[in-house]
């Protein structure tokens, strides 16, 4: 059946459009196809560097704050040994226990180096004080009067504090040409308290009373 000349089949395929239209057409749906590969790849690409700049980012603080917590860590644990050795070197010359015995040693030691003879030594009991206590031995020895005096000058080298007090020298004797005599003396070390304790009147830091025994 044929068409009319006026009639709806009249639109236009690509087989009827010239070869310029055609190329023209071609080209225009590449550009078409290419303009959107371009706008969804680069706002893919652009979204994933965004993502990766803020984790970058994040992690770079995250380091600042990891360098700054190792170096704070490194500076406490410094603080911390120097804090140790100091308390150890406190507890040398200050311990917080009596330690009568270490006590003893120490003398026993410098009395060996002095060469003199430790005859006897006699513990006292510990005397208080606001924060540390007072721990008094009675010594008695021989030897020559320059051993004595080593002895004494190697006490004062120790590491604990050693007082030596009321030094008395009798029964000098000669042996051969040397006077070897006998001395007397209070040895007196400290210990800290661990909990520290009132003043008692006539202390060092106590308050003066009067007669009534208040204070003043």
């Amino acid at each position: 059946m044929a068409t009319t000349p006026g009639g709806g089949g009249s639109s236009l395929s690509l087989s009827k459009l010239s070869l310029p239209a055609k190329i023209g057409f071609g080209l225009f749906l590449v550009i078409i196809v290419a303009v959107g590969y371009y706008v969804v790849l680069h706002t893919d690409v652009t979204a994933k560097i965004e993502s990766e700049t803020r984790r970058t980012k994040d992690l770079e603080t995250q380091i600042a704050s990891l360098r700054q917590a190792e170096a704070s860590y490194i500076q406490d644990r410094e603080e911390l040994a120097m804090r140790q050795q100091k308390q150890r070197e406190l507890n040398k010359i200050l311990p917080a226990e009596t330690e009568a015995a270490a006590f003893l040693s120490a003398i026993q030691t410098v009395s060996n180096i002095s060469g003199i003879n430790l005859k006897a030594w006699q513990p006292r009991d510990e005397i208080p004080s606001t924060f540390y206590a007072k721990v008094p031995m009675q010594l008695e020895l021989t030897g020559k009067f320059h051993q004595i005096g080593k002895f004494m000058f190697e006490i004062g080298k120790q590491d604990r504090i050693i007082n030596l007090e009321n030094v008395e020298l009798a029964e000098p004797k000669v042996e051969g040409e040397d006077v070897v005599l006998k001395a007397r003396c209070l040895a007196t070390t400290f210990h800290l308290l661990k909990t520290p304790q009132p003043a008692q009147p006539g202390q060092p830091g106590a308050p003066a009373t009067n007669p009534q025994g208040a204070p003043k």
